[in-house]
């Protein structure tokens, strides 16, 4: 029996079909404002446009939200200087309790605040 269940579970994944491994679509939304003169290299994780999608892992909006605001993490100081995060799950936008400017709101749709110390550091 145990060679049975071992065959039809390689014979299913060999057949491209597979349990989806998320219960839901996730979708962050990228909008970058870059420092001055660094557009290029900020628009790059977009290829080259200021804001795009990207589809996250999550099994539920709080585990979407959770992704949407570790999106605004900014590693590039002297390169992106803010961001707009916004997302959606299963269709459904997620207030995420700031302004576009990133000031408290708390129907918000974007996800970073604008006094993040990580944001607004371009030279």
């Amino acid at each position: 029996m145990k060679n049975l269940v071992v065959t039809l579970g390689t014979v299913i994944a060999a057949a491209g079909f597979s349990l989806p491994l998320y219960a839901g679509d996730c979708v962050v939304h990228y909008e970058r404002t870059a420092c001055k003169g660094k557009e290029v290299e900020s628009f790059k994780k977009c290829d080259g446009q200021a804001g795009c999608d990207k589809q996250k892992p999550a099994n539920s909006p709080e585990e979407c939200a959770a992704a949407a605001l570790k999106s605004c993490n900014n590693s590039r100081l002297d390169i992106t200087k803010y961001k707009v995060i916004t997302a959606t799950y299963d269709g459904q936008a997620l207030v995420g309790g700031f302004d576009t400017s990133g000031n408290p709101d708390p129907a918000g749709a974007n996800f970073c605040a604008a006094d993040r110390p990580d944001l607004n550091q371009c030279d």
